[in-house]
């Protein structure tokens, strides 16, 4: 049997993007480890709609 690892895949959404109004959204995927960051993760991506990095929260 597979042991459960700490690594989890989170869903990462742009914040500037939900509150601009427009169309579509930026989301990215990625994996933390859950037992070193046990908070929500921030990253700078590339949100292509607005062609600038942008602040990504993760969603549930």
């Amino acid at each position: 049997m597979a042991k459960r690892g700490n690594r989890v895949q989170v869903i990462l959404q742009c914040t500037e993007h939900r509150e601009s109004g427009m169309p579509g959204m930026s989301r990215y995927i990625t994996t933390k480890n859950r037992k070193n960051t046990p908070e929500r993760v921030e990253l700078k991506k590339y949100n292509s709609v607005l062609k600038k990095y942008t602040v990504h929260k993760e969603i549930k």
